[in-house]
């Protein structure tokens, strides 16, 4: 048997400190988000509006607008050339109620796969947002949940549901890759405003229900 040598992210993965630590998310992961939690959380999500602030080639915001109503989609850096729908380059962090993503009542969610070495910065940052109306989703390693740091962003903004993936989800730096696979666990971390009391949840076996041909780049394809 052929051993499978894609570069998929892994546990000990460090990356440096000015990294765009960019690892696209499969498709099937947010519609998992989508269909296994939010519908249970929010109710139907087609009349409101979500902010992927991480948006790196759309990858995310795409299963997104199957399911909201607008779907805002901004990053740091200009991936447009990967991707043109990107409609906006802004710092989250430095200017994030400044964006002219934000609607003037608000958002009601905002989604995203933030970089880990900055995911307390920006579950803080989307947390601490009063121009978010419902809650906050990131996609992270399972092992977010531990560090001295983070208990004290989970003690001063308890979550609502850390939704644990049965399955892997395999991430490959820079592109997606529908043939990668990766040691690493996955889990989304979902606060809803004022609910603090939180639970665990697993996502059940849903990749080949969720997993679709058009979601990967063709084959050559820089994406």
């Amino acid at each position: 048997m052929t051993q499978n040598r894609s570069h998929a992210v892994m546990a000990q993965r460090a990356e440096p400190h000015d990294s765009l630590d960019f690892f696209p998310t499969p498709a099937w992961a947010t519609r998992a988000l989508c269909w296994h939690v939010l519908r249970e959380m929010f109710g139907p999500t087609e009349d409101m509006s979500v902010w992927e602030p991480a948006c790196g080639i759309g990858a995310m915001v795409r299963p997104l607008q199957e399911r909201f109503r607008r779907v805002y989609a901004s990053d740091v850096h200009d991936y447009s050339h990967l991707w043109p729908d990107q409609e906006r380059v802004t710092d989250f962090l430095l200017h994030g109620s400044e964006s002219p993503c934000i609607e003037a009542q608000g958002i009601d969610l905002i989604v995203t796969n933030p970089p880990f070495r900055l995911g307390v910065q920006f579950a803080r940052r989307a947390l601490e947002a009063p121009f978010v109306r419902r809650g906050v989703a990131l996609l992270v390693r399972t092992a977010f949940l531990e560090s001295v740091e983070r208990h004290r962003l989970f003690t001063d903004h308890p979550p609502t549901v850390v939704a644990q993936f049965v399955e892997r989800v395999p991430m490959v730096k820079g592109r997606l890759d529908r043939t990668a696979s990766t040691a690493t666990s996955y889990a989304w971390i979902v606060w809803a405003r004022g609910n603090t009391d939180t639970r665990l949840r697993w996502i059940p076996p849903c990749r080949k229900a969720l997993d679709r041909d058009s979601d990967w780049p063709a084959e050559g394809s820089a994406a």
